[in-house]
């Protein structure tokens, strides 16, 4: 994860950069307090006097400003937030909020002007905008594909087969840039934000959910403004052409990612889905193409599954799993990608202000260590000076099917680098493209929005924006902070129930795979995702660890741990103020471990 900046909360909701605040427990001290700070990212102790404690009771998880800087020989805070007992799940969750500065309310302004926005479309306005040239797409047969728990929803779908063999495919997008002009209180909000968050427990949205969940929304049966990307494909799936404009729509299906699996392998499925049946069948034939083709062309699809927590109802969590997804899922996405490139390549062409989703080449020294440990797992691997895409692409194929996958895939990500927005074409090396771009998500994306103000200025025959370029530059930079900010808040969450729910089962055995090795002990990850340290000086053994072959060798008895291994642990602590999990070794434990020659060591 790249640095980021730390955010302060202001009392609106809002977030501003402030290095100097800081969440933790707060603890009783001789001269008054001193705060314990949580999570990862942790500093040593701040004293707090009596006369700055606010009447803050000892042992709450509490915000902290700096009074003194952070490198000080003893550094001082005042309390500035009580957040409640760190033991209550929603309260551990909330400190991650303040820690991240994401907002978690909307300020008064940004509320009244949401309020100010229509429920519902009524016929007017859409004969207005059908006179200045909007189209009227409602009466082709449209659906939506998303989660069942989803509440904005960003995209629509409608495909029908061409004369001649190929496909039509129209992608439509929530019209956000119709009700959220630049400038007013709920853009400078939005942009505050960057995106929305979507922690374990609750989702920290972009826009105010009278838009987000509402107007904005491509809800079923009900008239909604969008920004169509129309793309014709041939049989191989070959673009031949397409256009994006405003139109007017209307959702038939609300459909899901589970009924639609259903539907594609023909197994029994919601009545109300048979009229759509054929659609659906082709959406199924027109993504295997894209992705067929994508694949030659060096795509990455790597498989990590994200890890899914289910939290009873007072946010506890009761089981971990990793995410499963299915055909459906690939077939939206190779949709959204599909309309991210043609308007990536359309608007770039046009030479237009614009911001583009970037991903860089990888970093050569880490594609090095990425070879090396796969020849330690007996992989013949070894890419040239300058991987090309299709050369990574080829050997996640390969090793796909293998038992250290996780491991492997997991290197490779760190070699790359992170994914970001910029306001030039810089390429895609994941998805092996030159232009690309994020078109999709306005609702939960401002550089999605900033560019659909500049595709609507370019439809209505207006000049850019003689700033357009800096503007663009400048949304860029902050859209990928706050991108990173919120990868971030949402990891921690997770890690923060993980915690919960292995700390309720110490003593408890998993299987598991070790992950990676340092001085101190072996990382391992389990089958349900959850991720834990058996440090080294609870084995039964002094070990040590060789980085050139990724390994740890007990000096007495000789055995061996290696990247890769699969192991069997106990669950031993979890830590929920670190957000970290211990586990032990049942099989390589003794009562006492054997002394150590310290003139070794000298």
């Amino acid at each position: 994860m790249n640095t980021e900046n730390r955010q302060k909360t202001r009392p609106d909701g809002g977030q501003e950069t402030n290095p100097n605040r800081y969440v933790g427990i707060l603890r009783r001290a001789d001269f008054g307090g001193e705060l314990e700070t949580t999570g990862r990212d942790r500093i040593g102790t701040i004293s707090i006097p009596p006369q700055d404690l606010a009447g803050a009771p000892f042992g709450m998880l509490v915000v902290v400003e700096l009074t003194t800087p952070a490198d000080a020989s003893r550094v001082f805070g005042r309390v500035l937030e009580v957040l409640g007992d760190p033991g209550r799940p929603d309260v551990a969750i909330l400190g991650i909020i303040r820690a991240h500065g994401l907002a978690d309310r909307f300020p008064d302004q940004v509320l009244e002007e949401a309020g100010q926005l229509p429920t519902e479309l009524d016929e007017d306005d859409i004969q207005a905008e059908l006179g200045r040239g909007r189209r009227d797409l409602r009466m082709l047969r449209t659906i939506t594909i998303d989660g069942e728990d989803a509440k904005d929803i960003d995209d629509a779908i409608s495909i029908e087969a061409r004369e001649g063999g190929g496909w039509r495919l129209w992608v439509h997008i929530a019209d956000v840039a119709h009700y959220v002009p630049a400038g007013g209180a709920i853009d400078r909000e939005a942009l505050k934000r960057g995106n929305s968050v979507y922690l374990v427990d609750r989702v920290l949205p972009m826009l105010p959910p009278r838009l987000s969940n509402g107007i904005c929304s491509l809800n079923p049966h009900v008239d909604r403004f969008a920004l169509t990307c129309m793309i014709e494909f041939d049989s191989d799936g070959e673009e031949l052409g397409g256009e994006v404009f405003e139109s007017v729509i209307r959702s038939d299906l609300r459909a899901n990612y589970r009924d639609v699996f259903a539907v594609l392998e023909r197994r029994a499925f919601p009545h109300h889905y048979r009229f759509v049946q054929e659609e659906i069948l082709m959406m199924q034939r027109l993504a295997g193409v894209l992705s067929k083709k994508r694949g030659q062309a060096g795509t990455l699809e790597f498989e990590m599954p994200e890890t899914v927590v289910t939290l009873d109802e007072e946010g506890r969590p009761v089981a971990i799993a990793a995410a499963e997804t299915n055909e459906a899922n690939d077939i939206i996405e190779a949709f959204m990608i599909s309309a991210n490139i043609f308007v990536a390549r359309r608007y770039t062409e046009l030479k237009r202000p614009f911001i583009y989703r970037v991903h860089e080449e990888p970093d050569l020294e880490k594609i090095e260590r990425f070879n090396r440990t796969a020849r330690l797992l007996g992989f013949r691997v070894r890419f040239g000076r300058r991987p090309q895409p299709l050369e990574v692409a080829q050997v996640l194929r390969h090793v796909r099917e293998t038992p250290f996958a996780p491991v492997l895939n997991q290197l490779l990500l760190q070699a790359l680098a992170k994914a970001r927005y910029d306001a030039r074409p810089l390429g895609h090396y994941g998805l092996a493209l030159y232009d690309y771009c994020h078109f999709t998500a306005p609702i939960r994306r401002y550089a999605d929005l900033f560019i659909h103000r500049e595709i609507k200025r370019q439809l209505a025959g207006l000049p850019a924006p003689k700033d357009g370029r800096r503007r663009a530059e400048e949304v860029a930079d902050h859209v990928s902070d706050t991108e990173r900010a919120a990868m971030q808040a949402e990891f921690d969450s997770i890690a923060q129930k993980v915690a919960e729910y292995m700390a309720e089962r110490i003593g408890e055995h998993y299987p598991g795979m070790i992950t990676g090795i340092i001085s101190a002990g072996l990382f391992v990850r389990l089958e349900n995702m959850a991720e834990g340290m058996v440090p080294f000086r609870t084995m039964g053994d002094y070990y040590v660890f060789d980085p050139d072959t990724l390994s740890a060798r007990g000096e007495r008895r000789g055995r061996t741990y290696r990247v890769g291994d699969a192991v069997m642990v106990a669950v031993a602590g979890a830590n929920l103020e670190r957000r970290q999990v211990d586990f032990i070794l049942p099989d390589d434990r003794t009562q006492e471990r054997p002394e150590r020659d310290e003139r070794r060591w000298r």
